[in-house]
């Protein structure tokens, strides 16, 4: 029976391994970097215990400080949670060598299918259907497109599509380092690539007794640099025919390397309804919380129970019930090529609603570092129907209060709402297909808000300045005589749309801003206005420069914008500053001062958040100034180099000559 367990993870994922824990009488370990002393999973655990030093690879992916640390704690299981070391055959037999007890599959089972590669093999013989693999270097233009992929793990790290086979080189030589530095081995292997295809997956839980479940379907097609971004169950649109393929390939991919635990078979759907097996992923997903709500099951107290020896509940899972849809809240800027975003998280609520559940690693006052995935929680709603579900998850994003980094709330609900998304027409070319119309600045209606909105903000600010009370806010001595308006300027994020708002005050001490809009109150924290009849609240914050004005209707963040600029904030013309913090991982070949440099190039590749982000030459010209090195780590806004315009060629110098 465990008593003690370890979560050998961090974030999201340890604190809902703790929720179960709780509920079953468990008590709780946790590990932590020096970037996460303070972080929610540390607060959660009964015990917490030190991993000396902040990268991932000195801490959270050290399997023996790990193991160590269970032994210090006193802990008897080890739960390895999604990502880091959980597909790790290894730690998986450290763990056990120790004398405690893996909440995992057998280790024949994680090195079976811990190279895609050899999974493939596998999954062949036992026939289930996959895509062949291709050669890169016999590769031709009849095999085009290609995805690269790494050949030691997921998540998106070592993927690259190939469309010409003229850059199949270069993209093989990025893939391959991408892996090495996220997996440690720089295998990467290649296979056709599939227009339009949908990420469709089986959720399987199997015992010691040779029970295997199939939980449905799920649909995991909204993906944004081939890491999933929402998620639903069942997968909608599928025929009973292709379900009961997909559930048999899952049960005999189980089978077939003798599994036990949770677990994931992945596949891909062409157009055509043809299904393809991708990986099987040796632990619990991201997702699974849309599976826990249309079965009614916890998979982590199932991991526990079958990790302890004991059986599933019954010989076939019980019944599914509605549908689920989960949205994973990064912080990001989708409109800045999924830019992601760091600094101090204010504010994090989402409504309390039935139906709507949430799985968070960060509250607010956290703050949001550079070292590992940017995601601050997941949201999740479950309803009869799928319509409902839909509705009701982005309702529920709508009304969220959150005030910090830009975030991608925006771009979910927008997804959640787009038509294609609404009737189920689903594959994994959507955000490159909808991406600027989803994070458009003027969407219908947008900009009409946020004038209101912005309004609501000056009329707040300036209520507070004046010391507002339960009434009307006074903003100073009525005069019988006609004045300028005051104004103030806002500046939208993170669109960058800014707003010159006007007021006056009228006699009872009102603003009144001439907009159209007629102030009920105005008061610190909050506004009322109406507006052609309509009467709209307004809750405004403000934080330092940042005014955050949330409705139920959305939230939006504005920036007080100061009388008159900063010259200090000029910055030289061609300058490459760093988007985010992180580390850079290379250059260019042949990246040096006086290097010519194409518009659009990339030069600098930097590494944030487990991702990998590109600096472009700004303009064609020459790199005057280089300031980066691999290995060295840089904060936002920090200059990397500097590339001047080309100058125009002079004409050729002609001599005279006279005879």
């Amino acid at each position: 029976m465990i008593t003690t367990l370890l979560v050998a993870n961090r974030g999201e994922i340890a604190c809902r391994i703790f929720r179960t824990c709780r509920e079953l009488g468990i008590s709780t370990v946790a590990v932590y970097s020096d970037a996460d002393a303070g972080a929610l999973h540390v607060r959660e655990a009964d015990t917490a215990v030190r991993l000396p030093g902040a990268a991932p690879a000195d801490t959270y992916l050290r399997g023996d400080l790990v193991v160590a640390a269970a032994l210090a704690a006193g802990a008897d299981a080890v739960h390895p949670g999604y990502g880091f070391l959980s597909e790790n055959a290894g730690f998986a037999r450290a763990v056990q060598d120790a004398g405690l007890v893996w909440v995992g599959p057998p280790v024949k089972a994680i090195e079976l299918m811990a190279s895609k590669t050899r999974a493939k093999e596998l999954m062949a013989a036992a026939d289930v259907p996959l895509l062949a693999p291709v050669d890169p270097g016999s590769a031709t233009a009849a095999d085009l497109p290609l995805l690269l992929k790494a050949a030691a793990g997921g998540g998106g790290r070592g993927m690259r599509i190939v469309r010409e086979l003229a850059s199949l080189p270069a993209e093989l030589t990025a893939a391959s380092a991408e892996a090495a530095g996220a997996f440690g081995d720089g295998e990467v292997f290649a296979e056709p690539y599939v227009e339009r295809g949908r990420h469709v997956e089986v959720q399987i839980m199997a015992d010691g007794q040779g029970t295997v479940w199939a939980l449905g379907t799920r649909d995991c097609s909204l993906q944004r640099r081939h890491q999933k971004v929402i998620e639903e169950a069942p997968a909608p649109g599928l025929d009973d025919g292709l379900r009961r393929r997909l559930h048999d390939a899952a049960v005999a991919a189980a089978q077939a390397v003798g599994y036990r635990g949770a677990g994931t078979v992945e596949f891909l759907v062409s157009a055509g309804g043809r299904p393809y097996f991708l990986e099987m992923n040796t632990r619990l997903q991201v997702e699974h919380p849309v599976t826990e709500a249309v079965f009614g099951l916890d998979l982590v107290a199932l991991q526990l129970r079958v990790a302890e020896g004991g059986p599933l509940p019954a010989a076939a899972p019980p019944a599914p019930a509605g549908h689920a849809v989960e949205a994973r809240l990064y912080a990001e800027d989708p409109a800045r090529d999924w830019q992601p975003q760091t600094g101090a998280l204010l504010t994090l609520e989402v409504p309390a609603e039935p139906g709507i559940r949430l799985d968070a690693g960060y509250t607010g006052g956290d703050t949001v570092g550079v070292h590992y995935d940017p995601m601050l929680a997941k949201v999740i709603a479950h309803a009869p129907t799928r319509t409902e579900a839909v509705r009701l998850l982005a309702r529920a994003l709508e009304r969220a209060r959150i005030h910090g980094p830009v975030t991608n709330r925006e771009l979910l609900v927008r997804s959640l709402r787009h038509p294609d998304f609404v009737a189920g027409r689903l594959d994994t070319g959507f955000f490159d297909r909808h991406l600027t119309d989803l994070t458009a600045a003027g969407a219908p209606g947008q900009d009409a808000a946020r004038r209101l909105a912005a309004t609501a903000a000056a009329l707040a600010t300036a209520a507070g300045a004046a010391g507002g009370g339960a009434g009307p806010a006074r903003l100073g001595a009525w005069r019988n005589l006609a004045s300028r308006p005051q104004t103030r300027c806002y500046r939208a994020e993170p669109d960058g749309t800014e707003y010159e708002i006007a007021y006056r005050t009228g006699r009872d001490g009102t603003p009144a801003p001439g907009t159209g809009e007629r102030v009920l109150a105005a008061r610190p924290g909050a506004v009322t206005l109406e507006t052609g009849g309509l009467t709209r609240h307004f809750t405004v914050t403000t934080h330092a420069d940042r005014v955050h004005v949330d409705t139920t209707a959305g939230s939006y963040t504005f920036t007080a914008l100061p009388r008159f600029s900063d010259p200090a904030e000029r910055t030289e013309p061609g300058s490459l500053l760093a988007p985010m913090p992180g580390t850079v991982v290379r250059l260019a070949e042949g990246l040096v001062p006086g290097a010519a440099v194409e518009a659009g190039q990339p030069l600098i590749w930097l590494e944030a958040m487990k991702m990998e982000h590109r600096v472009l030459a700004p303009a064609s010209g020459t790199l005057t100034a280089l300031h980066a090195a691999p290995g060295l780590q840089v904060e936002v806004g920090a200059l990397l180099a500097v590339v001047q315009d080309a100058p125009a060629e002079a004409p050729a110098h002609q001599e005279e000559t006279t005879r």
